[in-house]
C-alpha cells in the first residue's frame, strides 16, 4: 500500500509500505524443529522485516494488528526499524513446560515457548538478532459488576493473502493476521497440569456489542459473566479456571454482518422466530457460521489441560474438537435460563434445536414463535 508519511520536519511524501511477507529466499535464518523439547533447540520464531533473510516464518507478530502498524509507519508515528526493549517484560507467572509442547501434532497455531522468548534467546537479541515474544503472560484483577452482585446473592465457595505460502516452501512456519486469544486463569497457575487438579473453563468467542455494551440480543455477556463465576468457584475449591477469550466477532463474520443479520431478523414476516434464526445468517453472508473451531483446542494444550471438569460451553462446535484432540470432559454446564434475556431467547432456541448441549429442546411450533423486541422496540 501507499500512504502519506509526515516526516519530522513536517513534509508530507508518499512511500510504499510492504505488507506482504518475506519475498527473498536464502539467508541466515535459524532451522525450525517443531516439537522439541526445549526452546533452544526448537530455535526462534522469527517474522521481523528488519533482516528479511533471516526470517523463517511466513507472516507477521502483529497478527490481526499488522496494518495498524504499516499505518503508524506509513504516517511517520512509528519508525519501520523500531526495535523493542523486551526489560522486564518476563511473565509474571511460570506456565508450563508440559508434555503437549514436545508434540509437533499436539500445538499448530501458536508458539508454546512464546513467552519466553526475550529469556530463551536472549543472547541471540542482544547480538542483534530481531527475535519477539508471540505470548505475554501477566496478572490482573477483574471487575464485573454481575460477579458482585452473585456474591451478595450468596454466591461464595471458601475452598490477508500470502504469496509466500507458494512461493516459499522453505518456510515452514505461519504467523496467520489473524484475531489472537486473551487467557484469564483464576487460582494458581502452577497447578496446572497436575492430573489431580480439576478444572473449569470458559471458550469464549467476542461479541463486542454484548461483552462490552451488554447488548441482550444474545446471550453473550451473561455466558461470559456466568464462565467467570464458575472458574472463581472452582479456584476457590482449590482447583483452576480458565477463560478463553477468542477474536472472532460474530461467529467471525465480522460486526457489519452481524448487525445486518440483526435488522433482518427484526424485520423479516413474522418477526424474529427461531426456525428462520440461521436462515438469516446466510442469506447475508452466504454461511451461518465462519469460526475454524479445529486450532481452538491448542491453548488448552499449551496450559497442560488434559482434562476439563467444567466446560462451560452448550456448544458442539467447541466440545467436539476439544475431545477430538485428546482432552476429556466430565460435564457441561449451560447457561442457567434466569441469565438468559428476554430478546435472546431466539437465539438460544435455536442453538438447542440444532444441537446445542441442553436438558430440553423447543418442539417445532415453539420454534415458530415470534419473541423479543421488535427492530424499534
Amino acid at each position: 500500500m501507499t500512504g502519506p508519511n509526515r516526516l519530522r520536519e513536517g513534509v508530507r511524501t508518499s512511500r510504499p509500505i510492504v505488507l506482504t511477507s518475506h519475498p527473498a529466499a536464502g539467508g541466515a535464518a535459524p532451522p525450525v524443529q517443531w516439537g522439541a523439547a526445549d526452546p533452544v533447540a526448537r530455535g526462534p520464531i522469527v517474522a521481523t522485516l528488519t533482516d528479511p533473510a533471516a526470517c523463517n516464518a511466513i507472516g507477521t507478530h502483529s497478527g490481526a494488528y499488522s496494518l495498524y502498524r504499516a499505518l503508524a509507519v506509513a504516517a511517520g508515528q512509528l519508525r519501520a526499524d523500531h526495535r523493542p526493549d523486551f526489560s522486564d517484560t518476563r511473565p509474571a507467572v511460570p506456565i508450563g513446560p508440559f508434555p503437549q509442547w514436545a508434540d509437533p501434532r499436539r500445538i499448530v497455531s501458536l508458539d508454546p515457548w512464546g513467552h519466553v522468548t526475550s529469556e530463551a534467546f536472549a543472547a541471540r537479541i542482544a547480538a542483534g538478532c530481531d527475535i519477539r515474544p508471540t505470548v505475554a503472560v501477566t496478572r490482573a484483577r477483574l471487575n464485573m459488576p454481575e460477579i458482585d452482585l452473585a456474591i451478595r446473592a450468596g454466591f461464595e465457595q471458601t475452598g490477508g493473502m500470502f504469496p509466500e505460502l507458494v512461493t516459499r516452501p522453505d518456510l515452514r512456519v505461519f504467523l496467520p493476521p489473524i484475531g489472537g486469544a486473551s487467557v484469564y486463569l483464576f487460582g494458581d497457575p502452577a497447578l496446572l497440569g497436575r492430573p489431580e487438579t480439576r478444572v473449569a473453563c470458559r471458550i469464549h468467542d467476542e461479541c463486542n456489542g454484548s461483552d462490552v455494551f451488554g447488548s441482550d440480543i444474545c446471550t453473550c455477556r451473561p455466558y461470559l459473566a456466568h464462565g467467570v463465576e464458575v472458574c472463581i468457584a472452582m479456584a476457590q475449591r482449590g482447583g483452576a479456571g480458565i477463560m478463553v477469550y477468542n477474536r472472532k466477532e460474530g461467529r467471525a463474520l465480522g460486526e457489519v454482518t452481524k448487525f445486518l443479520v440483526y435488522n433482518a431478523r427484526k424485520r423479516q414476516e413474522g418477526g424474529d422466530r427461531a426456525d428462520a434464526y440461521f436462515l438469516r445468517t446466510e442469506c447475508v453472508a452466504g454461511v451461518s457460521d465462519m469460526r475454524f473451531q479445529e486450532l481452538m483446542p491448542d491453548v488448552l494444550h499449551w496450559l497442560g489441560v488434559t482434562r476439563i471438569d467444567e466446560l462451560v460451553s452448550m456448544s458442539n462446535m467447541k466440545f467436539g474438537p476439544i475431545v477430538a484432540s485428546g482432552i476429556e470432559v466430565v460435564k457441561r454446564v449451560p447457561i442457567p435460563d434466569g441469565l438468559i434475556p428476554a430478546d435472546a431467547q431466539v437465539e438460544m432456541d435455536a442453538k438447542k434445536a440444532a444441537g446445542y448441549f441442553a436438558e430440553t429442546v423447543p418442539d417445532a411450533e415453539e420454534l415458530k414463535l415470534a419473541k423479543g423486541r421488535g427492530l424499534l422496540g
